[in-house]
């Protein structure tokens, strides 16, 4: 652990505030001193920010004329290791160390002092008249009763005033106590025993320890056919991580998937960990910031941003379902949280557990050079065995106009039904149709904001824009042309999957689960929970699917387009098609009956559907990576992207052509530059976009020259310019 500079009262220090200023400023140490690192407030203008004490004066102001710095929060210092992180990971995205410092302090009230606080839970009466608000606010408090709740924040889950808790409190069905802020975390057991694992299981989770004991740094991809316990094995790695005393961080990449997840965590450990996503309390997102800062928190469970917490000692980072694109923030800050993990442990000193069943290819070609350890889980645990996989081609398919659930796989769901057993068919588009269309104009209705298509999403009674969130009423006249009556929807989305397969299977119970038509993930999660107590005969289902659930009886697996995601120019086409088949499929025959999928194809010889088929993981990974290095482009490469917006498309497009001039510094590293040239969506949210694209060597110094690149041009007010590094989408 590094040294902390301190500086005695009066002392000129540098203070990083979280304003949008583009350096750290001077002010005068308090009475009683500063440490480097401590979190203060300071005066700026009128104001009075927050900031972090990140040095020794920066500028050669007398003393006198410095402010002083006005309080030394009392919370734990920022450690010189996160600091570290954050200037490498700004550096590493082209981001401003006060960005970085933001993600950092996303914990509200961080100054207020401990104190008690009033938290509302169920109470045992009844109220003494019932209403429609009151039942929402009961509601709430039965459906998640491990969440603590200020009034305000019960109110607002709930979607009634303030006004409603106090009346429910009055009649005792709600209970008003007073808590201290910020109370501990429930200890946690690591000797507690866990599952019993197979031979593999156990070698590789002993190998995990093994890392854990030795100390120091390293990332160890942790792949495992579906099933095969990767979780129990990690979680004897984060148990080792604890038995040492330092802290470990997992990290999922959807908020759907953590209330199950923290059922087994507190199966293992006897307690509940710290949790960090969106969908926690204000009260507990600072709670779990300050018992990390203290080091009391011991495991925590989070999504991306959890990253940004300042573990007092932190031991583990396990990422799981690693190659998911959900861990890359694609909005502000651009970042990949699977390559902060491993150069957040590179500051700490901490192991990396990349796990995924289909990793990514640049965790793969990273393991497969050496610089990642790398263990294999090949069989599902106890009796479960991998489902065989089949195409049905398409084309010698009779399917008659309007429908895509193939005569092949409608035979295959009625035996399951018969059996009295549960199948998924699974689209990978949401709402009820991608494209609504005038058959008169022959014009598609697309959003008012942005240069894509509305998708109608029939339950809601709306059209959605996918992109900025825009809704507009589904319409009975054409926008275009006026005329009445000729609107009609093209292609499938789940909802409309959903109207077949009740025409097709009438006395089936079916479920249809799509991130959009669940107000909450707890309602969600209480829907999959169902589900997998044998609550639907048939699930129809998105890409939501796909991502950790366990349907124990659930034996066949339809993919209905298995070819969509071939289309297109994406560098990582190929990779993410296998990924998603590979992981859909694996929802089938988890248990003790065997499995199929079934995936209609209009191109059964394609190569990424005969990998898909074949089972021959290494060799589509080994086929990929060839092309990829042949093509130069990640992860045998470097690429950015440069993504200009303004209102005026002119504007945006004369800032991208001023770029393009002056390219000589990037060619000067190796690097070319491609466009200026419109985003393949050219507006959203009435902003127009422009798109550059740099490609370099892999060992070009790709950031600074990127950095030098863009100072030489002067960026209009109006206008927008981000730097992706690494870029995921494309789009």
């Amino acid at each position: 652990m590094g040294r902390m500079a301190h500086y005695p009262a009066g002392a000129p220090v540098a203070v990083l505030t979280t304003q949008p200023l583009d350096r750290a400023l001077d002010y005068r140490a308090p009475a009683g001193g500063v440490t480097e690192g401590d979190f203060v407030k300071v005066p700026l203008g009128p104001r009075t920010v927050l900031g972090v004490v990140w040095g020794p004066a920066e500028g050669d102001w007398p003393i006198e004329k410095l402010r002083p710095i006005l309080t030394v929060l009392d919370v734990p210092p920022m450690r010189p290791e996160f600091r570290d992180f954050l200037e490498r990971a700004g550096g590493y995205t082209l981001t401003p160390l006060v960005a970085m410092l933001r993600l950092a302090l996303r914990a509200p009230g961080l100054g207020e002092p401990p104190g008690k606080r009033k938290v509302y839970a169920l109470g045992t009466g009844e109220p003494d008249r019932r209403t429609e608000a009151r039942d929402k606010v009961l509601d709430v408090l039965r459906d998640r009763p491990a969440d603590v709740f200020g009034a305000t924040e019960l109110a607002e889950a709930a979607g009634v005033s303030a006004g409603v808790v106090k009346g429910l409190v009055a009649s005792g069905a709600v209970l008003e106590q007073a808590l201290a802020r910020d109370a501990d975390f429930p200890p946690l057991d690591p000797a507690r025993p866990g599952k019993p694992l197979a031979l593999d299981q156990a070698d590789a989770a002993e190998t995990l320890r093994a890392a854990i004991r030795a100390g120091g740094y390293g990332t160890t991809l942790l792949k495992g056919v579906t099933g095969s316990g990767k979780t129990e094995v990690y979680l004897e790695a984060v148990a080792e991580c604890l038995a040492r005393g330092r802290q470990a961080l997992v990290l999922l990449p959807e908020i759907a998937l953590t209330a199950e997840f923290l059922t087994r965590v507190e199966a293992r450990f006897g307690a509940r960990p710290a949790e960090w996503h969106s969908g926690v309390t204000q009260a507990e997102r600072r709670r779990t910031w300050r018992k990390a800062a203290e080091g009391q928190a011991r495991l925590v469970v989070g999504a991306r941003s959890s990253l940004y917490l300042p573990f007092r000692d932190l031991g583990l980072i396990v990422v799981d379902e690693e190659h998911d694109t959900s861990y890359k923030q694609e909005d502000g800050v651009l970042y990949s949280a699977r390559d902060m993990a491993v150069l957040r442990a590179a500051c700490e000193g901490a192991q990396v557990v990349l796990a995924s069943a289909t990793p990514s290819l640049e965790t793969w070609a990273n393991a497969e050079q050496g610089k990642y350890a790398r263990l294999d889980l090949t069989s599902r645990f106890g009796e479960a065995r991998m489902p065989k996989l089949r195409a049905i081609d398409m084309r010698a398919e009779e399917l008659p106009s309007g429908r895509w659930v193939s005569p092949t796989l409608q035979a295959a769901i009625e035996q399951r039904l018969i059996d009295g057993e549960q199948s998924l068919i699974f689209l990978n588009r949401r709402g009820y149709a991608p494209v609504t269309l005038c058959r008169a104009c022959g014009q598609q209705v697309g959003c008012h904001q942005c240069d894509a298509r509305m998708v109608e999403h029939r339950f809601q009674r709306r059209l959605m824009c996918h992109q900025c969130g825009e809704t507009a009423p589904i319409p009975e006249t054409c926008p275009s042309c006026g005329v009445e009556g000729k609107m009609a929807v093209a292609g499938p989305g789940v909802e409309r999957m959903g109207e077949e397969v009740a025409t097709l299977f009438p006395e089936a119970r079916m479920a249809i689960l799509s991130s959009d038509l669940f107000g909450s993930a707890r309602a969600l999660k209480a829907r999959v929970e169902e589900i997998a107590a044998g609550g639907a005969d048939i699930v129809v289902g998105t890409q939501l699917v796909a991502k950790g659930h366990n349907f124990p009886n659930l034996t066949l697996v339809g993919v209905i387009d298995a070819d969509l995601g071939l289309q297109g120019s994406d560098l990582r086409a190929a990779e993410r098609t296998f990924q998603l088949m590979r992981q859909v499929s694996g929802r089938a025959g988890r248990a003790d009956k065997p499995g199929v999928a079934l995936l209609q194809t209009y191109q059964p010889e394609h190569p990424v559907i005969r990998a898909i088929l074949s089972g021959d993981e290494e060799g589509f990974w080994a086929e990929e990576a060839a092309q990829r290095r042949a093509a130069g482009v990640p992860p045998f490469g470097r690429m950015a992207g440069i993504v200009i917006s303004d209102p005026d498309q002119r504007t945006a497009f004369a800032l991208g052509e001023a770029l393009a001039r002056r390219a000589e510094v990037m060619e000067e590293v190796g690097a070319e530059v491609f466009g200026p040239a419109p985003a393949p969506i050219a507006r959203i949210r009435g902003r127009h976009r422009v798109r550059l694209l740099v490609k370099a060597p892999r060992q070009s110094p790709i950031q600074a020259a990127l950095a030098r690149w863009v100072a030489q041009v002067e960026v209009p007010r109006s206008a927008r310019l981000s730097i992706d590094i690494d870029p995921q989408s494309f789009l």
